[in-house]
């Protein structure tokens, strides 16, 4: 199990490490989603057996994430910038094949509560709106995160971004990376953890205070967005479905939140190659699925044979 536990690590920090998809959205498609969220709740609120539990479950994972994370961090920074379109490309692809995805998972919900299809239009409004309305795009230079631009405003603005942030990841449908390109904090945050690996800490202060969010949302969102699920779920998912669709607008005004910023993508400047590899990705995601699903069946059966 830990090879299985560190590969879904793996696939969900690629996932949030980009615009698009949400580790959520990983996890739900590898068919873990749900022991995903227990543990976090049970981390936080279970007893000291069923935190020890939560504890071994998610540091398999997290381990698989840290690796996975790392290497795609320093691998889109230094090509982010320069090839901005292809990448906002890729994103779309991997946002649009993903939604089908959901919907056929959650096809009984929708249809059976399709007086919640409002919620949808939720959804889409709130990225539509914040994303419009962000800084950035309205002023079309980015921020940076180095200490000596740090001031109490903009400390409480990082801090509520990793909130928030966090809150997406552990849904299953937009990405936390989507949600940082959305404050305009993507670009920023991957040039300042690229920077702390490269022993720069003149940004460290800055993900401290955004670690400090990320802390803090989970505490707050796990149980949350856990009763939601179980207690308004078809409202959830067309909600969850509108996150998605709306940040396919996100992602098109993505290159204004540069530090140079850029027109957002438009026809000429969409690439249907990297967009058809997004869409490819994804349903490739669930068939290895399967594959994990068997592989773990036969690691089961093993210890079951050397007890």
């Amino acid at each position: 199990m830990y090879i299985l536990n560190f590969i879904r690590g793996f696939c969900m920090a690629l996932a949030d490490s980009v615009p698009g998809v949400s580790g959520g959205t990983i996890a739900f498609i590898l068919g873990f989603y749900d022991d995903f969220v227990n543990s976090l709740n049970n981390l936080i609120s279970s007893d000291k057996n069923g935190r020890i539990i939560a504890l071994k479950f998610l540091a398999k994972i997290g381990i698989g994430w840290i690796v996975g994370f790392i290497l795609s961090v320093s691998f889109i920074t230094s090509i982010f910038e320069k090839n901005i379109y292809q990448i906002s490309s890729l994103f779309l692809g991997f946002i649009i094949s993903s939604i089908p995805l959901i919907v056929k998972s959650e096809r009984k919900i929708l249809i059976g509560n399709k007086r919640n299809a409002i919620f949808l239009i939720v959804g889409i409004s709130v990225v539509v709106a914040m994303t419009y309305f962000n800084p950035v795009t309205n002023v079309g230079q980015s921020f940076s995160l180095k200490s000596e631009n740090l001031n109490l405003l903009f400390i409480a603005y990082i801090f509520i971004s990793g909130m928030v942030a966090i809150s997406a990841m552990v849904l299953p449908g937009i990405s936390g990376s989507t949600i940082l390109l959305i404050f305009g904090l993507y670009a920023p945050i991957l040039t300042a953890i690229e920077q702390i690996i490269r022993l720069n800490f003149d940004y460290l202060p800055a993900i401290l205070i955004f670690g400090s969010g990320i802390l803090i949302g989970i505490l707050i969102t796990v149980r949350i967005v856990r009763h939601l699920l179980r207690s308004f779920r078809s409202q959830t998912i067309y909600c969850i479905i509108g996150l998605m669709v709306g940040s396919i607008y996100s992602v098109i005004m993505g290159p204004m939140s540069l530090e140079v910023s850029k027109a957002p993508m438009s026809v000429s400047t969409f690439n249907i190659v990297f967009f058809a590899i997004g869409c490819i990705l994804v349903p490739l995601l669930e068939k290895l699925k399967e594959v994990l699903k068997n592989k773990s069946k036969e690691e089961l059966d093993n210890d079951i044979e050397q007890s």
